[in-house]
């Protein structure tokens, strides 16, 4: 027995293989059909389920009855088959192709998905296939309910031609379509080659499992060619690549089991629509519980570091939160959390990574999920220590202008709930940026530690009294300091409510969340604005 059939409850393997018989009268029609079900459940038969398993790997229908609560499932099309004929494809079908789709739930919650079986003709994409996803996003969108992807395909079934490509379009055009309607997340466990790493891309989170899940556009024979690199699978498109260089993944997961458990407890912080509320669970946390250890957590040193996920953990629910992208872009961090019990994103500058600086990645990474927030109608609580944008050619050249100002649009957008709290520095460009009240944040507050100033005293004093004597410089620093590296200057424009005590930090938070429940903000009316992408 293999590794995942021992970590499987008994009932669920048995059920994932062999249908119920209720039958009492023969009937030669219902015969067919049960034989037929057999046939579909098997999906491509023992050996290829046992190659499956050899691999580490679940197969199609063993991870939705991991995923979904115990028989919640509803199979659609399960005895859909290709329309191919050429190349022998017409002696080669199989019932319900080489994806299972339906519908059940999530600790009782109602959800779309797909599971591509690898099975059958290695899980690549017919026209039928498409159609089977499409069928399901479209009834997502209709009635309103999320859509969950477990990706594990060769990429087209090359024996139809275009019309695997005409496929993959038209589920590029429901994952737009669906887009800040319904909450779409791909989990990605095996390859997702060629044109299929559009559809995870497009998702709001794409999730990956150590190992076994690969993402790439070419894989490593055509770079080969192409460019004479050799190179791996993993290291062309694994975890590693795309959780800590390129960003494409949202997280990772050590195996199968560990990645739908973990998928299990994200889907509960989403509402299931734009129009509907995230969960709201009972609290047993003191909405009103002070935070004393935040009273000294930001150093005397203003050259040292202190980390914002401690600062996160300590006015979340339970201390606990929900971390993606933890691997790229570290510089910032985002994550779901729950404040009294209602879903909220928390989004701060780790003055422990290039000291909380704003750079391109950072920036992108935190417009992205800033956007998916408010698409979502869930607040914003931010924490702010920034320095500013980071500075270097590498970084102008790379257009840092262009991708902070993704962020700047972000919140400059949002309608939703905007809390900021300035815990340290907040200087230049980069205080407008992090949610402040100039760009509509709803209660800005500072810690008796914040600085808001153009930038530095040090760099301040040495462009205002260029020229000087040493003594005198140091000096003028001093005076620059007691005057600016305060939050009194933003306290006394009204640019911040109240400089509060940090370890009131929780109770605020969920004061201000419950006052802003009936905020209505719109935009102005208009098609859809011009991000600069």
């Amino acid at each position: 027995m293999s590794l995942y059939k021992a970590l499987l409850p008994c009932k669920v393997w048995r059920n994932a293989l062999v249908p119920s018989r209720c039958a009492t009268v023969y009937n030669p029609i219902v015969e067919k059909i049960t034989k037929k079900r057999e046939a579909a459940l098997l999906g491509g038969g023992p050996k290829r389920i046992e190659s499956q398993h050899k691999k580490g790997k679940l197969t199609a229908r063993e991870r939705i009855h991991l995923l979904l609560d115990e028989g919640s499932f509803h199979e659609y099309d399960m005895f859909a088959e290709h329309s191919c004929h050429e190349f022998g494809m017409n002696e080669q079908k199989f019932a319900g192709d080489s994806v299972v789709t339906g519908h059940g739930k999530i600790h009782g919650r109602p959800v779309f998905l797909f599971s591509q079986d690898f099975t059958v003709f290695g899980g690549s994409l017919s026209m039928t296939h498409a159609n089977k996803i499409c069928k399901i996003m479209d009834k997502a969108v209709m009635l309103g309910y999320p859509v969950i992807g477990l990706n594990d395909s060769g990429g087209a079934r090359i024996q139809e031609g275009i019309d695997s490509l005409a496929g993959y379009a038209n589920i590029f055009q429901r994952n737009v379509s669906a887009s800040g309607v319904v909450p779409q997340i791909s989990l990605v466990m095996g390859p997702c080659a060629g044109g299929a790493v559009y559809s995870p891309a497009i998702t709001d989170f794409t999730f990956m499992v150590k190992d076994t899940s690969y993402l790439f556009i070419t894989g490593p024979e055509v770079v080969k060619t192409v460019t004479n690199e050799d190179v791996s699978f993993e290291e062309l498109g694994g975890t590693k690549v795309h959780t800590t260089i390129s960003g494409v993944a949202s997280g990772d997961f050590e195996n199968d089991v560990h990645a739908l458990s973990q998928l299990r407890e994200f889907f509960d912080y989403l509402p299931l629509s734009n129009k509907d509320e995230a969960p709201i669970r009972v609290c047993h946390d003191p909405r009103d519980r002070l935070c004393p250890m935040l009273e000294k957590i930001v150093p005397l040193d203003p050259m040292k570091g202190y980390d914002m996920k401690e600062v996160m953990k300590a006015v979340a629910d339970n201390g606990e939160f929900f971390e993606i992208q933890s691997k790229w872009a570290e510089n910032i961090i985002i994550a779901f959390a729950r404040m009294n019990g209602k879903t909220v994103g928390f989004v701060g500058n780790q003055p422990l990574k290039q000291a909380g600086c704003l750079d391109i990645n950072a920036s992108t990474k935190a417009a992205r999920f800033v956007r998916f927030l408010d698409c979502f109608n869930i607040p914003i609580i931010t924490f702010v220590d920034v320095p500013g944008f980071l500075p270097g050619v590498h970084q102008e050249h790379g257009g840092i202008i262009r991708h902070g100002a993704k962020l700047l649009y972000a919140y400059a957008e949002a309608t939703v709930p905007k809390i900021t709290f300035i815990t340290r520095k907040a200087y230049g460009g980069a205080y407008d940026v992090m949610s402040s009240q100039h760009l509509r944040g709803d209660t800005n507050y500072a810690w008796p530690t914040a600085e808001v100033a153009v930038m530095g005293a040090k760099g301040a004093v040495q462009i205002i009294f260029r020229g000087k004597d040493p003594e005198k410089m140091a000096h003028d620093e001093k005076e620059y300091v007691d005057r600016f590296a305060n939050p009194f200057p933003a306290a006394v424009r009204g640019y911040i409510e109240d400089i509060v005590h940090p370890s009131n930090t929780r109770a605020l938070i969920c004061n201000d969340l419950e006052l802003l429940t009936k905020k209505d903000l719109k935009n102005p009316w208009k098609k859809h604005g011009n991000i600069p992408l």
